[in-house]
């Protein structure tokens, strides 16, 4: 029996997931304008960009430019990703970015030496250091991803088990740190997997943490990211992080094609919520709006399809 939330919340990660990706290095104004159309949709978080090696990640080298540049709207929350404590110092000392501090675990070795440059275990025990540094700033830790949480380009399928191991430890650290326990976030980085593996993993993680609010972050990679977002709602899942048009995947997960590595698109996403009578306080017509301009500043076909048809109000007021 489904338990679909009443209000969903899109927590957008277009501007730095969709552009980190691509090989091209796109202006910095198109970028801009593309935040700021996102601005007026109704989302109340943006992730611009992020504090990571420019040697790396050479498209995210203008991120302090890009949060000095961007019309703040009031209410929206402008956010970025860092991957070690040096990322983290720079966002504090970036030009007005709103800290969302998160933790992050890798059930994958082969995923966490490529992203993080260290081993799986390292950086477990890393994430007690930072929910101290955090502390220390006046930060309460936001939300947890354990990532790679049904499978791996590099290593193949990865147990439930594992998955659930992180959480259990994101559990243990905030009663030992006595920190309210944070959204707990499961990461389907590279596309892994399926309506039926989504559900048996957020069950499973509900009998684990009953009081925890649960989020996905869901990659299209191989089009199942919309069936797999429907079913998390069928079980209550009510925080969902989406890139609109369909933009993004990260450069370290060895995808085969890096345009179908895309987060799942807002608007589609946004779509199927409105359909199913579930609340987003977005603005369908205007995350349409900013699809285009995406797909204008990419120059290259992108993934989302209502972005390329509409919704289905015209045609309801029509007949």
């Amino acid at each position: 029996m489904s338990d679909f939330p009443k209000f969903v919340e899109f927590r957008e990660e277009g501007p730095r997931e969709g552009f980190q990706i691509e090989k091209k290095i796109y202006p910095i104004e198109e970028r801009i304008e593309l935040i700021d159309m996102l601005s007026e949709t109704g989302l109340k978080r943006i992730q611009v960009g992020s504090f990571v090696s420019p040697k790396y990640v050479p498209q995210m080298a203008d991120t302090g430019e890009l949060f000095q540049r961007i019309k703040r709207k009031p209410g929206v929350n402008y956010t970025s990703l860092w991957l070690n404590d040096k990322g983290f110092r720079k966002a504090l000392t970036a030009h007005e970015v709103d800290i969302d501090p998160r933790l992050l675990f890798y059930p994958s070795e082969a995923f966490a030496q490529s992203n993080n440059n260290c081993s799986s275990a390292e950086m477990r025990e890393k994430q007690r250091d930072w929910v101290r540094l955090y502390k220390e700033e006046g930060y309460t830790v936001d939300a947890a991803y354990v990532m790679t949480a049904f499978g791996c380009n590099f290593e193949g399928a990865i147990p439930q088990e594992r998955i659930l191991d992180d959480f259990r430890f994101i559990i243990e650290l905030c009663k030992d740190e006595q920190i309210p326990l944070p959204i707990l976030v499961i990461a389907d980085t590279m596309g892994w997997g399926n309506p039926e593996a989504v559900k048996r993993m957020i069950g499973a993680l509900r009998d684990m943490a009953p009081e925890a609010r649960i989020g996905m972050h869901i990659h299209d990679t191989r089009g199942l990211g919309i069936a797999n977002l429907h079913a998390a709602l069928s079980m209550g899942v009510d925080m969902f992080e989406s890139s609109v048009a369909g933009l993004g995947g990260c450069p370290f997960a060895g995808h085969g094609h890096a345009r179908a590595a895309g987060n799942v698109c807002t608007e589609d996403a946004v779509f199927l919520c409105h359909e199913l009578g579930i609340e987003t306080g977005i603005d369908l017509d205007k995350l349409i709006a900013a699809a285009v301009k995406a797909e204008e500043i990419i120059a290259a076909p992108l993934m989302g399809r209502v972005m390329h048809t509409g919704g289905l109000d015209k045609y309801r007021k029509a007949s």
